[in-house]
């Protein structure tokens, strides 16, 4: 089933994006909950219309994503968490917790952009991408440290 995706989803594709998914999974979720629409004819020619008219507002928005990778690709992060004698972590560290540090160095983040690939349950370096438009993403290093008593 081809459907146009009307937000960004993360496993999936971003916003006016045509995508072939499985039926019961557009049919039942994508777009009863508005998240999709299914791609016909008439609905592919209106998306093409709207992107041709859309298409400077979309560089401007591509620029400004290009902006705030440039000002985060020099960003290494440090994250204190509490840590067990054996050095493995008390729950994990996750994307908001990157997205807090980032706030602290005045990068307001949504969390929901930031990918982690592994999970982080131990002290160590660890690799966050901050996905800021489809074309443009960032690596960001981090380094998980025990936190001082």
């Amino acid at each position: 089933m081809e459907i146009i995706l009307k937000e960004d989803i993360a496993s999936l594709g971003y916003k006016n994006d045509i995508v072939t998914v499985k039926d019961g999974y557009g049919r039942n979720y994508l777009i009863p909950t508005g998240k999709a629409i299914l791609a016909s004819p008439s609905a592919k020619k209106m998306l093409a219309e709207e992107l041709k008219q859309r298409a400077h507002k979309l560089e401007k928005i591509k620029k400004d994503a290009e902006a705030v990778a440039e000002s985060l690709k020099d960003v290494a992060l440090t994250i204190a968490t509490k840590v067990s004698a054996t050095g493995s972590i008390y729950g994990s560290v996750g994307s908001l917790q990157i997205a807090e540090e980032l706030a602290k160095l005045g990068h307001n983040i949504d969390r929901k952009i930031i990918v982690i690939k592994d999970q982080v349950k131990e002290v160590g370096h660890y690799t966050a991408v901050v996905r800021l438009h489809k074309e443009v993403s960032v690596e960001i290093p981090f380094e998980v440290v025990a936190e001082e008593a």
